[in-house]
């Protein structure tokens, strides 16, 4: 309790001295404080930005479906000595291999066929929709895609089969189209030229930076799509989607798809595949290293800025030590220990960081308020980021007060009495 009590009247002393300090001398105060604020906002504000950056990834990784295994021309992560030229060769995916792996694989659930045309305008009367994609996908596409329809339904098998023009369109392009995605069922859009048949829209789903906005999406069945449309085109760059069985592991999944498109395609073993299996995992795994590496940023741009306002703060306790010699070989006289008077100090260095580093985050926090509502980019200030940049700010305090708080610890009564006597 005696400990207790010291502390908190080191603290409280230490609160007054600062604040007397900040009264006292408002602007040297205040440009010294101005290092530790910009850094604190410096580093902060990017592990803010860098944060909501990679929740949205992430949350668009798992929009992919972590049961999710792609069969693709084009590897999502491109390394080693590969030529591209090589990927370029490779064949497209085809509807046949789909057909060909459903009936083979015994570790997948549903697969998909799967094409996409993006940059299309979409027409009911006299609205357009500028900029929609148009989705071309084989029946079992719901099976896979998690999604929720707001209003119709999902194309029948006999739809999909004998290719009927029957479309489901995203809640942008109802809106756009119609004025209300409750108008939508039962109207016609044309798309390449062909009228389609509205049966569903797509519950407005948000963006997404991986996968197709579906709320600007247009999905036709794939036997309608393939008589308008060259879907074995590089342009379209078609791919099948498959989804792995409850408690199949995602690389059996992986192994067992890869040998099966090496038979199917009639490679030797000697031979390289001529197909990527994309996963999300592939993406995941690259996601930490990268943002990590955005981190390491923030704090080599912040740095700067702290260590600048480093020296300023130990610039201002040398100041408050030659200030308060007197008063410190008085408090020597009655008693006080060495530990206490370096302490005292201490305390103060961290308390004015502390005050500078709270700025900055109050500024930050601030500009998360502004660009949240401004713009279509949450960014949240966390609990976790306030604390680091707290115990940052505390950190640079001990630092930069020690020597300072030091020397005036070891100063000799008799002599710091004298000195302002």
């Amino acid at each position: 309790m005696k400990r207790f009590g010291i502390f908190i009247k080191l603290l409280n002393e230490s609160v007054s001295f600062a604040w007397h300090a900040l009264r006292a001398n408002k602007l040297r105060t205040l440009l010294s404080l101005l290092g530790i604020s910009i850094g604190i906002f410096a580093i902060i504000s990017v592990f803010t930005v860098v944060d909501a950056m990679e929740n949205n990834v992430r949350s668009s990784v798992e929009s992919l479906g972590d049961r999710t295994v792609y069969v693709q021309k084009w590897p999502w992560i491109f390394g080693g000595d590969y030529p591209w030229w090589k990927y370029w060769q490779r064949p497209l995916p085809s509807v046949k291999e789909m057909h060909e792996v459903a009936n083979r694989a015994k570790s997948l659930e549903a697969l998909s066929f799967e094409a996409m045309v993006a940059g299309q305008t979409i027409k009911y009367l006299d609205n357009n929709v500028e900029n929609a994609t148009v989705m071309i996908v084989s029946h079992d596409f719901n099976k896979i895609k998690s999604f929720e329809l707001s209003d119709g339904r999902y194309f029948s098998e006999s739809e999909s089969n004998s290719g009927r023009p029957v479309a489901i369109v995203g809640s942008s392009v109802a809106k756009g189209l119609y004025g209300d995605y409750n108008k939508a069922i039962g109207k016609q859009i044309n798309v390449f030229g062909r009228k389609l048949e509205v049966i569903g829209v797509f519950k407005e789903e948000g963006k997404s930076l991986l996968e197709t906005e579906m709320d600007n999406t247009v999905v036709i069945p794939l036997n309608f799509g393939r008589n308008i449309i060259n879907i074995r085109s590089d342009r379209i760059d078609p791919f099948i989607k498959a989804k792995v069985k409850e408690g199949v592991s995602i690389q059996y999944a992986s192994d067992e798809l890869k040998s099966i498109m090496r038979s199917l395609r009639r490679l030797r073993p000697v031979e390289e595949d001529n197909f990527s299996i994309n996963q999300s995992s592939l993406l995941s795994n690259n996601i930490t290293s990268l943002f990590s590496t955005l981190d390491v940023a923030g704090i080599i741009i912040g740095g700067f800025s702290i260590l600048v306002g480093g020296f300023s703060i130990a610039n201002i306790m040398f100041v408050s030590v030659r200030e308060r010699t007197h008063q410190i070989g008085i408090q020597k006289s009655l008693g006080a220990k060495n530990y206490f008077i370096l302490m005292q100090f201490l305390f103060e260095a961290i308390v004015l960081c502390v005050i500078g580093g709270l700025v900055g985050l109050i500024i930050i926090y601030i500009l998360t308020l502004i660009i949240t509502y401004a713009a279509d980019f949450t960014l949240t200030l966390t609990m976790k980021n306030i604390s680091l940049g707290i115990l940052i700010s505390a950190a640079i305090g001990l630092i930069s007060g020690f020597i300072p708080a030091y020397s005036a610890s070891k100063l000799d009564p008799v002599e710091a009495i004298r000195a302002n006597g």
